[in-house]
């Protein structure tokens, strides 16, 4: 009889993930729109040292549908994301696949609610399945800016 060796502790690696609330100055619908609208995604999307005019959009906003958003900064590196969008929900919820395309093993998960909130929105947004922990960080960072600009844009 051969010896087994039984692994009596199952693996559970949790990913890390990252959550952001904000209170943003505009109803949900409008929130909604600068995030589903490449016409207005393009307008506070991407980073800080983003290269004035090369921010593009193509979103086909509907569960299945794809999206690409790419950039370049001013140093002259180009940036791309995508992904499928797995869930939308009108005004109130979108959930999309998102990698880089210079990592696109590494796909993570991200989950925008959108919630009325006095006169404004309370946007819930959570990016889960990150490959490490710098992974995380580094797109806390840069969520936290581009969510900064995305109040000026709504408000």
């Amino acid at each position: 009889m051969a010896n087994a060796i039984v692994d009596a502790e199952p693996r559970t690696t949790e990913l890390p993930s990252l959550t952001l609330t904000r209170r943003l100055r505009a109803r949900p619908e409008k929130v909604y729109a600068a995030w589903t609208q490449a016409e207005q995604l393009v307008q506070w999307f991407g980073p800080p040292n983003m290269k004035p005019a090369t921010l593009n959009a193509d979103l086909d906003v509907r569960t299945g549908g794809h999206y690409r958003i790419s950039f370049t900064r001013e140093d002259g590196e180009y940036f791309e994301a995508g992904g499928t969008y797995r869930e939308v929900v009108p005004n109130e919820r979108l959930v999309f696949t998102w990698a880089w395309h210079s990592t696109p093993e590494r796909e993570s998960l991200v989950t925008i609610s959108l919630k009325p909130d006095s006169a404004g929105t309370l946007m819930i947004f959570h990016h889960a399945q990150f490959f490490d922990e710098t992974a995380r960080d580094n797109h806390q960072r840069g969520w936290s800016s581009f969510f900064d600009k995305l109040d000026a844009f709504v408000a």
